[in-house]
């Protein structure tokens, strides 16, 4: 695997990608980070790194764009799905770890769901920390509650007060919900 990392607000994020796609982002220190070892090649000159880097930046400065560099997620075919299903939820929204479960057809299986989540490995562009509690509670996060507050807070999800914004496209509160992307 080639790799790169690249600052953060929130710390130093590691980059993992092949000749044609971004294979993971981590925050460094985070929840089963992988550790860089024989077979990883640093390479901050290669287009897919050097293009997920600047995603990164123009994220954290605020500027919303679509996540569209090319991604391959690798794990079970259940994994996949809920990394999937991640990538439908729209910035400034969150979804409840049960209302994830029914839309993936796994309504009973809400603590798989939530395990596949917390082992998502492409942070940011997989949008784990958009996940909450059916309280709307901040729950779980593999780089931990602090990024995850921010995470949300930067995309206007989570209000000064620390709780989950609710919105409607009217800006009325409305309950947890989860709309694919059209």
């Amino acid at each position: 695997m080639r790799y790169t990392t690249t600052p953060s607000p929130l710390g130093e994020v590691l980059l993992g990608f092949d000749d044609a796609a971004l294979l993971g982002l981590w925050f460094r220190g985070q929840k089963d980070e992988p550790t860089v070892g024989e077979g990883w090649v640093r390479d901050g000159a290669h287009p897919v790194g050097v293009d997920a880097a600047a995603r990164v930046a123009r994220y954290f400065d605020g500027v919303e764009e679509p996540f569209d560099l090319p991604i391959r997620l690798r794990g079970t075919p259940f994994q996949v799905a809920v990394w999937e299903a991640l990538r439908a939820i729209p910035r400034g929204e969150t979804i409840a770890y049960a209302e994830l479960a029914r839309h993936v057809g796994t309504p009973a299986a809400v603590r798989a769901v939530g395990a596949a989540v917390g082992r998502n490995p492409v942070s940011i562009f997989v949008p784990c920390h958009r996940v909450v509690g059916s309280d709307g509670a901040l729950t779980g996060y593999a780089g931990g509650l602090p990024r995850k507050t921010y995470l949300l807070r930067l995309e206007g999800a989570l209000g000064v007060d620390g709780r989950v914004r609710r919105r409607t496209s009217d800006g009325a509160q409305a309950p947890l919900s989860f709309e694919p992307r059209a």
